[in-house]
């Protein structure tokens, strides 16, 4: 029986990495496409609405997909909308439409498959994996990403040196084909009971049925307004540092990739941290010492300092998003009744995608007004405090310590 679930988990898993990967060098490839042609503060913040809006607009209705029809199935269709629309992408620029407004639709559209991928891969972990694993896979799961996170931005930057830059969209569709393939031969997912009042209930009543679940729960309610915060103080760190890079240290893909496999180096042994050492007995305490060390992060990158600096500084910040994010779905998988997991993960969903883009709706036009430092001390000190009022919150301490008995 270990060996059943272990194997079933191993081959999710890798259908995953194999997915994530293309995915992570198309990313970064248009990303940083848009960073170095335009080198505009607005055009960034369209880039990162198209990003993450669409993804808030479906999620209401991806949760109820999630609990309602297989995730099996869900998470294949979603993976093959997202490899269409990069292959169209990419056709169309080698036959000579190599325009700027594509490459922001192709980021709406991906963003509508990551609805509805991102809770189903949440919901299924704990259907596959017992629950004393849950923090270990997810802690292994998150190392697997850092690793390709680490690798997929230098090689995004050889063959953005070396190739037209449409040529990473063609392996996009490579992988998505190959994940899909290795779901569909290979991985199976238990079925899971539902109750026939709950198959009667329209999509609009099994949404408000979520919605309240998630407000009756007074520790789903506080750490959805915590995060929501979070999220919101975090924006610049994560999305306007390339603009202060580049003026600092030089106008080349070397700089931007550097960044990102420091930070990726650092949540790799943030995720084997996670992974081995599991955390503090309350996951709330992990979350908040993760918490600050990213605002006191955010604060350093003020500094002019010398880029090996600014490397260590993005490291360690990459190291601490692990340590925050493993227990926090730790804790909601075990904690949410498995009937409403898909709506609670797409609350969570809709909260990343909408703070986000409000937040550059706001920081990315100040960005050309002023210095990216005054907006780094700002949202970094804001963090610090929401770090200490996270931590004495009674219903989340609760709700982090006591895992729910089946």
């Amino acid at each position: 029986m270990e060996t059943t679930w272990k194997k079933n988990t191993a081959i999710f898993l890798a259908s995953q990495m194999i997915s994530l990967f293309g995915s992570a060098l198309v990313q970064f490839a248009i990303t940083w496409h848009i960073t170095l042609v335009t080198q505009s503060g607005f055009y960034m913040t369209l880039a990162i609405i198209c990003g993450f809006v669409p993804t808030f607009l479906l999620s209401p209705f991806a949760g109820v997909w999630a609990d309602r029809y297989n995730r099996k199935t869900l998470v294949m269709v979603s993976d093959g909308c997202i490899a269409i629309t990069t292959l169209i992408l990419a056709t169309s620029i080698l036959f000579g439409y190599d325009e700027l407004w594509p490459l922001f639709a192709a980021l709406g559209i991906r963003a509508f498959g990551s609805a509805v991928q991102m809770p189903c891969i949440g919901a299924i972990l704990p259907s596959i994996v017992p629950e004393e694993h849950l923090t270990r896979i997810n802690g292994m799961n998150s190392t697997a990403q850092s690793l390709i996170t680490l690798v997929s931005p230098m090689l995004s930057a050889l063959l953005l040196k070396t190739a037209p830059h449409y040529s990473i969209f063609f392996i996009d569709f490579v992988t998505a084909a190959i994940a899909i393939a290795v779901l569909l031969l290979l991985f199976r997912l238990p079925e899971r009971e539902k109750s026939s009042a709950k198959r009667e209930n329209s999509y609009l009543g099994e949404l408000k049925e979520g919605i309240f679940y998630v407000g009756k729960t007074h520790y789903l309610r506080n750490f959805f307004v915590f995060l929501g915060l979070y999220f919101l103080m975090f924006t610049p760190a994560a999305f306007l540092t390339a603009l202060q890079t580049t003026p600092n240290y030089g106008e080349d893909e070397f700089y931007l990739m550097a960044i990102e496999v420091a930070f990726s180096n650092g949540m790799v042994l943030g995720g084997l941290a996670i992974a081995t050492w599991g955390g503090f007995r309350k996951k709330l305490h992990s979350m908040s010492a993760a918490a600050f060390v990213m605002s006191a992060c955010t604060v350093l990158l003020v500094f002019s300092i010398p880029f090996w600096s600014y490397l260590a500084v993005m490291g360690l910040f990459g190291l601490s998003m692990p340590i925050f994010g493993t227990p926090a779905m730790v804790m909601l998988q075990e904690r949410v009744d498995p009937d409403y997991l898909g709506r609670v993960l797409s609350v969570m969903t809709m909260i990343s995608s909408c703070l986000m883009p409000l937040g550059m709706l706001l920081f990315g036009p100040l960005a050309d007004l002023l210095a990216i430092e005054c907006l780094l001390i700002g949202t970094g000190i804001a963090m610090g405090v929401l770090s200490f009022f996270f931590l004495t919150n009674k219903p989340l301490l609760e709700a982090g310590r006591i895992i729910r008995k089946s």
